[in-house]
């Protein structure tokens, strides 16, 4: 499986930004993909989900009523639509695939285990 990230950069505070993810190397559909985020100095830790059809999305709370996880199947692609960015949400961004199949459901972060390179997300104050 082979993911790559493309969207980061640089953003004021308040400002939005949309990330993507293009995947190959299996069913895309098929699997619950994930967008995690670590920052400097801190753990890597997970943003959004959403299940192999779309149908089920979830969120960690930091990000909810902001930020919009979506996927097209036939592109192969998993987005993150970021809004009212913070600078706290400065971080490498990477998305992820889940290990096993999940089409109508999502899964504990632990289970994702294919992972892109990550792009950077900076925003200033």
């Amino acid at each position: 499986v082979e993911l790559v990230e493309s969207g980061g950069g640089l953003v004021q505070a308040g400002g939005s930004l949309r990330l993507s993810c293009a995947a190959s190397g299996r069913t895309f559909s098929s699997y619950a993909m994930g967008w995690f985020r670590q920052a400097p100095g801190k753990e890597r830790e997970f943003v959004a989900q959403i299940s192999g059809s779309g149908g089920r999305t979830s969120y960690t709370d930091s990000v909810k009523g902001r930020f919009t996880i979506s996927r097209d199947n036939a592109k192969n692609t998993v987005f993150l639509q970021m809004n009212s960015l913070k600078p706290e949400d400065t971080a490498v961004y990477s998305c992820a695939a889940a290990n096993s199949y999940s089409y109508y459901i999502i899964l504990s972060p632990s289970n994702y285990g294919y992972w892109g390179q990550g792009t950077q997300v900076t925003v200033s104050s």
